[in-house]
């Protein structure tokens, strides 16, 4: 599904990944451990087409993503959820959600917001609130649900239980957990692996801009 190989970046002067190869295996949940600084989230705004890379290859589906513009990787069913999750403060929780629909015209765009309502009922719950008024926990649900809008072939997560209640951080274990049972291909960014005990089919360890070890789930 998703194949990476001699991934380099730089952020100007500064080299931030270092040949860097993982791949994510279509309906596997992989995990890329690190901490602060690593280059986690560099990682994924290359895979987003946001960030520029130098050398390397982003293969998805066969397609060769570093010659693909960044706005079509929405139309190819990749789904983003940044760690500072970029909610728009002037629209609802709902309308957020919808933001890809807008400029991809998802044909069964209803159909898919009932689904992830039904994976998510607290984000139907406060889907009519400004979405500056919800918790930090409940604003990763919501860039959750509009990364799933799209999602519908893989996910790419940045820190999803990162810096919200515990509480809400179980919650979204279980919503993750119910992804995985439906065959997602998900991606998923965190300083450590403690939430994702048991989900995780493969698990690459990033260091200073470098995949330095790579677990699979029966190792």
């Amino acid at each position: 599904m998703l194949e990476i190989k001699g991934l380099d970046v730089d952020i100007g002067p500064v080299p931030v990944l270092r040949d860097v190869s993982l791949s994510v295996s279509t309906g596997y949940m992989c995990g890329l451990i690190g901490r602060n600084g690593a280059g986690k989230t560099t990682m994924l705004r290359a895979i987003m087409g946001l960030l520029k890379s130098k050398g390397g290859v982003i293969e998805f589906d066969h397609h060769d993503l570093i010659e693909i513009a960044d706005f079509k990787r929405a139309h190819m069913g990749i789904g983003y959820m940044p760690e500072d999750r970029k909610l728009i403060p002037a629209l609802t929780a709902e309308e957020n959600v919808l933001l890809p629909v807008w400029s991809t015209n998802i044909a069964d765009a209803q159909h898919r917001l009932e689904w992830i309502y039904g994976l998510m009922p607290e984000v139907k719950a406060f889907r009519d609130r400004a979405s500056m008024s919800l918790s930090g926990g409940q604003q990763k649900l919501v860039a959750l649900a509009r990364a799933l809008m799209v999602g519908e072939r893989m996910l790419l997560l940045d820190e999803p239980t990162e810096g919200i209640a515990p509480v809400l951080a179980r919650r979204m274990i279980e919503v993750l957990s119910d992804l995985k049972k439906e065959g997602l291909s998900v991606l998923i960014a965190e300083s450590n692996d403690t939430h994702l005990k048991g989900l995780l089919d493969r698990t690459y360890v990033i260091e200073r801009g470098s995949v330095q070890q790579q677990e699979s789930a029966a190792a």
